[in-house]
């Protein structure tokens, strides 16, 4: 069994940290594993808790294109964590069992609708390869405006962001 790398910030016992964690709580509901991590750093764990609220509640992006992006990147990055947390988000946004499962495979299944596909494709790309094909953003904005395409590519983005904070610093249930 893995150990996490830093000490978790119990929520409460730091007053610098009062503001940041009420952000939080108003936002998640509750200070998670990942934010007692992050309240290791004021500043990162305030930008982080702006900037994931965004991605995940402010821009046009569909809840279920956005979940499976999540759970996708999750898996090329084997955060396993990030993956577990996010099956109950996709479920509630319509994923059913099988798109979820689907995303566990190293190449992507006739299971998803053309623009599902689309998206995943986008996010295997900046994953794995990091530089995106002319092809395939032509591809991405034949079926999203700028807005879209800068929030589709700030999600994959951010998500793997959050996925190598978590592997980096063993971040497990």
């Amino acid at each position: 069994m893995t150990h996490i790398r830093v000490p978790l910030v119990t929520p409460g016992t730091r007053p610098e940290l009062a503001e940041v964690e009420g952000r939080i709580l108003a936002e998640r509901g509750r200070v998670s594993l990942l934010y007692q991590v992050l309240l290791n750093s004021g500043p990162i764990a305030s930008g982080w808790e702006r900037m994931l609220t965004a991605v995940r509640n402010q821009t046009s992006l569909p809840a279920d294109l956005r979940e499976l992006i999540i759970l996708r990147v999750a898996v090329l990055n084997q955060a396993t964590f990030e993956f577990d947390a996010h099956i109950p988000h996709a479920e509630k946004a319509g994923v059913s069992s099988e798109k979820i499962a689907a995303t566990r495979s190293p190449v992507l299944s006739e299971a998803f609708t053309p623009l599902e596909h689309l998206v995943l494709e986008l996010a295997d790309a900046m994953t794995r390869d990091i530089t995106v094909p002319d092809p395939l953003m032509a591809r991405i904005q034949a079926h999203f405006d700028a807005q879209g395409t800068v929030e589709l590519v700030a999600t994959v983005a951010a998500y793997n962001m959050v996925s190598r904070l978590l592997v980096a610093l063993n971040v497990e249930h």
